[in-house]
């Protein structure tokens, strides 16, 4: 006699599932495992040490040999006492023999990263260009502030008065709380960022150096040229942000509308959907539509999404660029607001991860006086895009309250005068850095100043993507020999087609995508029941297949409904949030798994512990799956954790059950 457990308990197909089952688990843990790449002070290092090993750097241009390492600064230089941080340092190396003087590159922001730059390789060809991160961003204290990403996350309306009020409170919370971690905020500014860089080229030995720049970078070149003029060659800068301009004008924005209205007349496809572009983009303004079908509209997303689109005119920026804003403008002039949804959903994805938002404040607060005065005067609520981008980024005002400047800031909040040779470019239509303000504020402190406007071009991405020849020819022939050469380049037309790939097109692509995959997951487990209630259970060979792809197409189906069920009931529920994920994830695939297991021949009590173990461990496997990794894959993460722990739990269920059973004879 032997027990009918030690026979059947223990299939080959179970214990498979169960190998399965924890490979995946392991699989899903590791991709849980922090990196270890973060930075730390090393053992006994001083302020303005420097280690460099060999690497490799990627560019557009391949893989380059380059030198990496980590630099040690005070945290707070005002501080004797200051704890030390580190930064990291990458060194390009010239390709050719004898290079001049080394490029020295700030990128833009504020809240960015300064470690990746894949345009590199255009200047290398006679320079070394090093890369120093940027404190707070790239270095061992991150200022990374979840409070604020969280707010920004939980948005009904980025200018709604509730939103701005809760984001400007998280970043107060989240000074406090970095504060009382042992951060010292006040180090945290651009003249020490300046500092850190004079560090970097003390500790490589160059005697001067260029500077590359670009947005909000062209502050901290500045501010290097004005305390470290003998360490610097040349500079040029890219898209000018003078003293000032963390902000954008309204009244400023609204003429570049008008601009592009009268470029808009004389494009023939433009001017057959619109008599004047400014004007039909004002009336549609003052009446947004708050639907598009039963999808919400987010008004102050869609406002300050297009101010944040109309930055650049290449397809190198599209989907969210100014032809393609323009189209979703007149489109909903003419009865289609799709694009304005599309928007509205994009922003709500993808701005709560797109700055490291202690950062971000730390170095916008500088220009805090300026913004105080603007909301002094009223905000400007009046203007075309009714002043959203202030109104989301600077919280009506708020902002300048919840996070305490830098006191290094005092002296560098006007424009000072410099005899460093510098090179200004901007477009004509750059709607984040206009180039009249570098032409009327800047240029004239320059005396050894140039400036190239380049016509119908806009923000960064349109300077490194539009004629790369002939921006590259411009920067060597600048950097190498101090002369002007813009020969190459071509005028641009203003383009207002959106090609193909319209916001338009991108609302219908989503809700048809989301639309499709519920309707999927739903006939999926409903044909399940059928399947079950007319014969009792599925068969044997189909259970075991769809236990383990029907969790996963059911758990993306019921994430899908909920994205559409629950931004439309809630338009503050974040549709790329942890709780809608695994909550509809889980539930969805737990009942799928049970679906398939389920078998009318076994007790009520048993069917029901199936189905409460089902739910349980999908429950628990998406929440684990979740936090695997980040960003869209973690859908995929979370289904599968949803699958595997729902079918573990019901494997123990059956073992359980079975192991109970009474003995059989051989």
């Amino acid at each position: 006699m032997v027990h009918r457990s030690q026979l059947q308990v223990f299939t080959r197909t179970r214990v498979a599932a169960l190998v399965a089952i924890g490979l995946t688990a392991l699989a899903l843990g590791y991709l849980a495992l922090p990196d270890g790449s973060g930075l730390t002070v090393p053992d006994g290092a001083r302020a303005g040490d420097l280690a460099l090993e060999p690497c490799s750097f990627d560019t557009e241009a391949g893989s380059l040999d380059a030198e990496c390492g980590t630099l040690v600064v005070p945290e707070n230089r005002r501080d004797p006492g200051s704890d030390l941080i580190a930064l990291p340092v990458v060194r390009i190396r010239a390709t050719s023999g004898d290079p001049a003087e080394p490029i020295f590159r700030f990128a833009g922001g504020p809240g960015g990263t300064n470690m990746s730059f894949p345009e590199a390789s255009r200047l290398t060809d006679g320079h070394d260009v090093v890369l120093v991160g940027y404190r707070g961003v790239d270095g061992s204290t991150v200022l990374d502030c979840p409070e604020v990403e969280s707010a920004v996350q939980r948005s009904a309306d980025f200018t709604g008065e509730e939103s701005m009020r809760r984001y400007a409170k998280a970043f107060a919370d989240c000074a406090r709380r970095l504060t009382g971690e042992g951060v010292d905020l006040d180090g945290y500014s651009l003249p020490q960022r300046v500092d850190d860089f004079e560090a970097a080229r003390q500790a490589l030995g160059y005697q001067r150096i260029h500077l590359l720049s670009q947005s909000a970078g062209t502050r901290a070149a500045m501010i290097y040229a004005w305390r470290y003029p003998e360490s610097i060659h040349r500079s040029v800068m890219i898209a000018v942000n003078p003293p000032g301009h963390f902000w954008w004008d309204p009244a400023v924005t609204d003429d570049q509308l008008g601009h592009y209205a009268a470029l808009c007349a004389r494009d023939d496809g433009c001017a057959a959907r619109t008599d004047d572009l400014a004007a039909t983009m004002a009336a549609v303004s003052a009446d947004l539509p708050d639907r598009w079908m039963f999808l919400p509209i987010k008004k102050g997303n869609v406002r300050a999404g297009t101010q944040f689109g109309l930055y650049h005119t290449t397809e190198a920026a599209a989907p969210l660029n100014a032809p393609t804003m323009f189209d979703a403008w007149l489109a909903a002039a003419s009865g289609d607001p799709s694009g304005f949804w599309a928007i509205s959903m994009l922003t709500s994805v993808v701005f709560p991860g797109t700055f490291v938002w202690g950062e971000f404040a730390a170095s916008g607060v500088i220009d805090a006086e300026v913004v105080d005065g603007h909301y002094a005067t009223g905000g400007a609520a009046d203007s075309i895009l009714a002043n959203a981008a202030n109104e989301f980024l600077w919280a009506g005002g708020r902002l300048t309250d919840g996070w305490p400047a830098s006191p290094d800031y005092v002296d560098y909040q006007q424009v000072r005068p410099s005899k460093v040779e510098t090179l200004l470019v901007g477009g004509t239509v750059d709607f984040s850095t206009p180039p009249q303000f570098a032409t009327d504020e800047l240029l004239p402190a320059l005396p050894n100043g140039r400036q190239v406007i380049l016509a119908e071009l806009g923000h960064t991405v349109d300077f490194w993507s539009y004629q790369p020849d002939a921006s590259t020819q411009l920067l060597s022939a600048y950097f190498q020999r101090g002369e002007v050469d813009d020969s190459r380049y071509e005028t641009r037309p203003a383009e207002f087609e959106a090609g193909t790939v319209s916001l338009s097109t991108i609302a219908w692509v989503l809700f048809g995508t989301l639309a499709c995959l519920a309707l999927v997951a739903l006939t999926l487990l409903g044909g399940m029941a059928l399947r079950v209630h007319r014969r009792g259970r599925l068969g044997s060979r189909a259970s075991a297949w769809l236990r383990g792809l029907a969790p996963m197409v059911v758990g993306i189906g019921g994430w899908s409904l909920a994205v559409l069920v629950g931004s439309s009931l809630c338009p503050g529920l974040f549709v790329g949030g942890q709780w809608l994920a695994v909550v509809s994830i889980g539930i969805a695939a737990g009942l799928a798994t049970f679906g398939a297991w389920v078998d009318r021949d076994r007790t009520r009590r048993t069917r029901s512990a199936g189905l409460a173990a089902a739910l349980a461990g999908s429950l628990l496997g998406a929440w684990l799956g979740f936090h695997a990794v980040a960003g869209l894959a973690a859908l995929v993460t979370t289904v599968v954790g949803a699958t595997i722990t729902a079918n573990l739990a019901l494997i123990l269920i059956d073992i359980r059950r079975e192991s109970q059973s009474p003995a059989v004879p051989r």
